[in-house]
């Protein structure tokens, strides 16, 4: 994700190489190549003016710095910028002290919507919250059965009522079921459109007013790009949200979405879809994602990957054999199924920095592709 997005900011800095320090002239034509990756990551035209606008002005205005080159200067004060478009910080899920936390999932079909469900109570599982799922998608064919072959998979109960119920009376028992069972977060999945229409609206608030939910997430396809800002601005006004999902990040997607949904909407994006197994849904870290398009790696993602999928006794010991001169073949079998665990190989290089420019992707997909003819 975000590849060219890099890469065309990379030219951006090029312009910059060489020069004494930051001035009117030479600005130029780093700003144009920075509104060009911008409008070519399919950001909301609205961001990208005050994107620009305000780094010309802080550009314009910083201080020279001895030591720090015009081009170092000038990546820091995109990265601030992508700060404050994106967050500042990560926004965690509401938790409300009197359980159950009631979270209703809102979205268009086809975004992803049922396994963002399924994958948000798995990350709550792992925070040691239980959950119970509620499907009151009772128009899309095998809309309940899927989210309870999704729940059966994570081992996280699904409350429904069948498709005859109406999807308001379902939401209410759901929620009653949870809070007589002392569950601690109630995720309802909700009926999605292909277009915003009065009945889903409609439909929304009614399941909003019955439940008084503590989170209502509007779950986005990130390959809808400047039109995702838009979507959630259109919820907004006549729901209230108060974040966003955006799924499928790690497909072919210029990312434009991340950048303008918060500056458009005014809501944050708290959680990002990664992946299509049901572990990859992350927190949104904005400075992190900013480290990303930059091309600055994200250790702190890394290390955070490597703490939940590897085995610390394991480590050790494979540390000691290493010491030791005892590390075979069947230990190197062993290290590289735990760095398999992490995801793809690329994927992790890239979060490592200096990495990304470093690498070629399609010689690393080949090599993974050997990797799983050995049965690692």
């Amino acid at each position: 994700m975000f590849d060219a997005l890099s890469d065309r900011l990379e030219e951006a800095w090029k312009k910059l190489r060489g020069q004494d320090k930051i001035s009117e002239s030479n600005i130029k034509d780093a700003l144009k190549e920075v509104r060009r990756a911008l409008l070519e990551a399919d950001v909301n035209l609205q961001v990208i003016k005050d994107f620009i606008a305000e780094v010309e002005t802080k550009a314009m205005g910083a201080e020279v710095i001895s030591g720090v080159r015009p081009d170092q200067q000038f990546i820091e004060i995109v990265y601030e910028q992508l700060l404050d478009v994106m967050g500042e910080a990560n926004v965690p899920l509401a938790s409300n002290p009197t359980k159950p936390t009631i979270v209703l999932m809102a979205g268009l079909q086809g975004a992803g919507k049922t396994t963002a469900t399924a994958k948000l109570a798995l990350a709550l599982r792992k925070e040691d919250r239980s959950c119970l799922l509620v499907a009151t998608d009772v128009y899309r064919p095998a809309a309940i059965d899927q989210l309870n072959a999704l729940g059966k998979q994570i081992g996280v109960p699904v409350f429904d009522l069948g498709t005859d119920a109406k999807p308001v009376e379902i939401a209410r028992q759901g929620v009653e079921r949870a809070r007589a069972e002392g569950v601690d977060t109630v995720i309802i999945d909700t009926a999605g459109r292909l277009q915003i229409d009065e009945t889903l609206m409609g439909e929304l608030a009614e399941i909003k007013r019955t439940v008084n939910p503590d989170e209502v997430l509007l779950v986005i396809d990130a390959m809808i790009g400047q039109e995702a800002a838009n979507l959630t601005r259109t919820f907004h006004e006549q729901i209230g949200l108060t974040g966003a999902i955006l799924t499928k990040l790690d497909g072919d997607t210029r990312g434009g979405a991340a950048l303008s949904v918060r500056k458009i909407s005014g809501q944050p994006i708290k959680f990002v879809g990664v992946g299509e197994k049901v572990e990859a849904l992350q927190p949104f870290y904005p400075d992190r994602m900013a480290s990303r398009i930059l091309g600055m790696g994200d250790v702190l993602t890394l290390v955070e990957k490597a703490r939940e999928e590897i085995d610390l006794s394991d480590a050790e010991e494979l540390q000691e054999k290493i010491l030791e001169a005892r590390f075979d073949f069947s230990d190197f079998l062993k290290q590289m199924r735990m760095l398999k665990n992490m995801g793809s190989l690329t994927g992790i290089m890239k979060l490592i920095p200096g990495m990304g420019k470093m690498i070629d992707d399609e010689k690393m997909k080949e090599g993974e592709k050997q990797l799983k003819k050995r049965r690692l």
